[in-house]
């Protein structure tokens, strides 16, 4: 199978080809499309990253071309990594999500309406530029919503257990648990997924019950907030404090808080969030079936505040070679609940203005 990376020149497109590469998920006799935009930087650096992957990995590399034409571009799955980035205010604060969808709705568009045009209809398209889910949207519309998936939600859960790992003092892969919602500050930890190997429910509600200190959903939205005031303080004098004080707080609080500071600290989080990318890539690949957590575009399947969900939701689904194909999402606590209905609101109001039919999804892209 083939895969086509379009932004293959950013920090987390040049890190998803390199992952792919040196992790040998593509054998000799595929295909690794790497693209760029013509007459732009990435149209010339494009050329340099595919001389510098072969110098690095000749012996195991896969076939490795170059595409500048969006046209051109013909893969088994698409990894939507373009897309312009703002920077950072003069205070340090990121760019909203209003912003970054204004700089790259079109370069979603163009590239969702290639695909339409000249991909083969069956292509698999893992979306990770933000707004991730305004991507999702953009591409389903245009591709079939199950063809398309967006691995921010994959990202958050990944970081969600690793905090529960830490916590808890076990190696990550035993930890189980989703995120949902939307990629940032309105991710939804999951608590009642969570699911720790060697340990019995009553083990598990009372690990959960202590991680969680009498804290409910309700005042995560201020306390993450408050979080990125307290960390901008800090680290306007001091970087490693800033990190140290993040270890000081609950579980949750540190999975959203962590990227964050790692953002605001100038490293930004390209070699995690090619990894979480590739775990999905490899999924499609191998052709297996597997629960994950992902941004995809409902027609009803979850149902969340009481009524069902027509737009772009984080939720856990079954992902496997032709896309993802059900959501695996029992009722929730209300906290959780009422925390994915705000998350779904916050998600509609975003890509409703970039999207032909609002928050709806096409009949014929069901």
């Amino acid at each position: 199978m083939d895969v086509a990376v379009l932004g293959a020149t950013g920090d987390v497109g040049r890190q998803v080809c390199t992952q792919l590469v040196e992790r040998q998920v593509l054998p000799t006799t595929s295909r690794l499309q790497l693209v760029g935009r013509p007459g732009g930087a990435s149209g010339r650096a494009v050329h340099g990253l595919r001389a510098d992957l072969v110098d690095a990995y000749d012996e195991h590399a896969p076939v490795l071309d170059v595409a500048l034409d969006p046209a051109e571009v013909v893969a088994d799955v698409v990894v939507v990594a373009a897309g312009r980035t703002v920077p950072p205010r003069a205070d340090g604060v990121p760019p909203s999500r209003a912003e970054l969808a204004a700089e790259n709705a079109a370069v979603f568009r163009a590239y969702a309406d290639a695909l339409a045009a000249h991909g083969s209809g069956s292509e698999v398209v893992v979306v990770v530029a933000n707004p991730v889910e305004l991507g999702v949207a953009v591409m389903a519309e245009r591709l079939g919503r199950h063809r398309v998936i967006g691995m921010g939600a994959w990202l958050d859960t990944l970081r969600f257990r690793r905090e529960i790992a830490v916590q808890l003092g076990v190696r990550r892969h035993r930890v189980g648990g989703f995120v949902g919602g939307q990629h940032g500050d309105d991710a939804v930890p999951l608590w009642s997924t969570v699911r720790i190997s060697g340990l019995d429910l009553a083990e598990r509600r009372r690990a959960v019950t202590r991680m969680r200190a009498g804290r409910t959903l309700a005042t995560f939205p201020a306390e993450v907030a408050q979080a990125k005031q307290d960390l901008l303080a800090v680290a306007a004098t001091d970087i490693a404090a800033a990190f140290a004080l993040i270890d000081t707080w609950p579980t949750d609080l540190r999975a959203l808080a962590r990227p964050w500071m790692t953002h605001q600290s100038g490293a930004k989080t390209a070699t995690g969030t090619a990894s979480a990318t590739i775990d999905l890539l490899e999924t499609v690949l191998d052709g297996r079936d597997i629960v994950v957590a992902g941004q995809v575009a409902l027609a009803g399947e979850a149902t969340v505040g009481g009524a069902p969900v027509h737009g772009v939701l984080g939720v856990p689904v079954v992902l496997g070679p032709e896309g993802w194909t059900r959501v695996l999402l029992d009722p929730l606590p209300d906290d959780e609940d009422a925390r994915l209905a705000q998350a779904a609101a916050a998600i509609a109001a975003g890509t409703g203005p970039w999207t032909s039919t609002g928050t709806a999804v096409p009949e014929e892209a069901r």
